[in-house]
């Protein structure tokens, strides 16, 4: 008599919406800051070189989120289904998303919404509150007292913040 052996097969882990809001928030605004901090280096300020700016931010967005993407779904060490490349690049919509306000303070300083000098500084100050914010939600999802939650978003900010401090320095 043969014994039939049933082997169970994982499920790829789906990251859950706070956790990829969370994850990508952080990781597109950091990535923010420190792409107009880069960009905004050697003082270029033209309204050409801020929607050269506007744009580079955006494709560095797209190719981060495509490559983190992509690395999540070959990290899974389970079968992969016909989609699932599709839906761990779909995954990424919060990387992206985070960087947006950041494409359109570059690309209205660009078009003449606004001065296109020194428009680095409006961005820092989005993005570094951006961090604070996704911080202190995702902790009072998570249940957090206000005081841990106001702390949490306070260490988020700090991730901005020391890219604008470390811009300082390198300029």
């Amino acid at each position: 008599m043969a014994q039939e052996t049933t082997v169970a097969i994982a499920q790829p882990r789906r990251h859950d919406t706070r956790e990829a809001v969370l994850f990508g928030g952080v990781y597109g605004s950091v990535l923010a800051c420190s792409m107009v901090a880069a960009l905004t280096q050697y003082g270029h300020s033209s309204q050409a070189s801020r929607r050269y700016d506007a744009l580079w931010l955006l494709i560095t967005a797209l190719a981060s989120a495509l490559a983190h993407g992509y690395a999540h779904y070959i990290a899974e060490r389970s079968p992969h289904s016909r989609w699932g490349a599709l839906r761990a690049l779909g995954d990424e919509w919060p990387l992206v998303l985070a960087v947006l306000p950041t494409v359109v303070i570059l690309a209205g300083a660009g078009w003449g919404w606004w001065p296109a000098s020194r428009v680095e500084y409006p961005a820092f100050t989005l993005n570094i509150a951006l961090l604070f914010t996704l911080g202190l939600v995702t902790a009072r999802w998570s249940h957090r007292s206000w005081f841990v939650a106001v702390l949490i978003g306070v260490v988020d900010a700090l991730l901005g913040v020391g890219v604008v401090v470390a811009n300082a320095f390198i300029k």
